[in-house]
């Protein structure tokens, strides 16, 4: 079990909300219409900044990383796949635990921590 430092739920709300407008700005600069086509950027960008970069924009501009709950190191495109999923249905991403990690977190295997690079 990886044991990182906490992060605070206004960081995750806040990463998560620059990670929506940005996507919000990209759909609507392709003059792209209608919350699916947002949602659908949201979790390509999510899954594929995850996956192969540890951190979504959002995180990366609040000093936030993803990272494998068993031992720390970078989360898999399956776990990424699956997180992004999860917290695409809104109802996982906002339900904790007492160990402070999201139920999308718990079934992907993930952990959110403060990225000490910043």
């Amino acid at each position: 079990m990886f044991n990182g430092p906490q992060v605070t739920l206004f960081r995750r709300m806040a990463g998560i909300g620059c990670d929506w407008l940005a996507c919000l700005v990209i759909v609507r600069g392709f003059n792209l219409d209608g919350q699916f086509a947002t949602l659908l950027v949201f979790f390509l960008e999510m899954t594929f900044l995850t996956a192969f970069g540890g951190a979504s924009f959002g995180h990366r501009i609040v000093g936030i990383k993803v990272v494998r709950f068993n031992d720390g190191g970078a989360p898999s495109p399956i776990q990424a796949i699956v997180r992004t999923l999860l917290i695409c249905t809104v109802v996982f991403a906002i339900t904790y635990d007492e160990n402070g990690r999201g139920i999308h977190e718990r079934l992907s295997g993930t952990f959110l921590i403060k990225n000490n690079k910043n």
